[in-house]
């Protein structure tokens, strides 16, 4: 049985939503009809029309809130709004991540390190996603169950690490993980019911793995709605001792 089904109502918040798994995690929660509010950012609304039409669609249940994980005061300025219409939430799902932009790409070689560019992975991949955890803490230490999850990936993977490269992406996802594994432990002291996992998707078809499919077989590229629901899948058949834990889209473990 989903920890969802055991309360009512359910109020989520998708953190950076305004497209790919974010905007797709939305859509799917807006289809449930346990789930009472969604709570819905993004970074800037010149972005996320789609994100916008949709809140307007569903102005009871779908609220979207400006805001970008990078500043502080804009975490706080949005977790104020969100505490003034519910006290509680039960699902929080942070899809904000990072892999190229303009002139930042995936480093080859150590050549390519660039200090500013490794400062920028670090700041959206990982020192957002604590912020997060800081700041939603009131709204998630309740005596129902709750789940905080944020996008990782594989390439964040210690243990994994085979092929190099990609030292910015790679090593923003490894203190990603390491942060949530900290703050998990945290939680479990002051939030006893809330757990806090990090979740490998899989590559999906978005604008951030889209340079990078070239050598995906087609059986390992999802869709959006099939991560979506493969992750949703995890999160609802999560047990008390996974807080802390790394998974992968099809409910593995996967190592440090």
């Amino acid at each position: 049985m989903s920890f969802i089904d055991e309360i009512n109502p359910v109020n989520a918040l998708i953190v950076g939503a305004s497209q790919g798994i974010g905007l797709g995690f939305v859509k799917k929660l807006l289809e449930d009809d346990r789930i009472a509010k969604v709570y819905a950012t993004s970074r800037q609304g010149e972005s996320a029309t789609d994100l916008i039409a949709l809140a307007g669609e569903h102005s009871e249940r779908l609220i979207y809130l400006k805001m970008d994980i990078t500043d502080e005061l804009q975490i706080i300025e949005a977790v104020q709004k969100i505490s003034a219409q519910v006290d509680k939430l039960h699902l929080v799902v942070n899809c904000v991540g990072l892999l190229h932009e303009d002139n930042l790409q995936p480093e080859k070689s150590l050549r390519q390190i660039n200090s500013e560019n490794l400062l920028r992975y670090f700041q959206i991949n990982s020192i957002g996603a604590v912020l997060l955890a800081k700041h939603l803490l009131p709204l998630l230490r309740h005596g129902e169950r709750s789940v905080f999850a944020t996008i990782s990936a594989k390439l964040g993977s210690i243990g994994d690490n085979q092929l190099g490269g990609w030292y910015g992406y790679r090593a923003s996802k490894a203190a990603l993980n390491m942060f949530m594994r900290t703050a998990a432990i945290e939680y479990k002291r002051s939030s006893p019911k809330a757990l806090i996992v990090t979740l490998h998707p899989g590559t999906t078809d978005t604008r951030l793995s889209r340079p990078f499919q070239g050598n995906v077989p087609a059986e390992k590229l999802f869709s959006v709605e099939r991560t979506v629901t493969q992750l949703l899948t995890v999160i609802e058949q999560l047990q008390e001792g996974d807080s802390g834990q790394f998974f992968s889209w099809d409910g593995s473990k996967l190592p440090w």
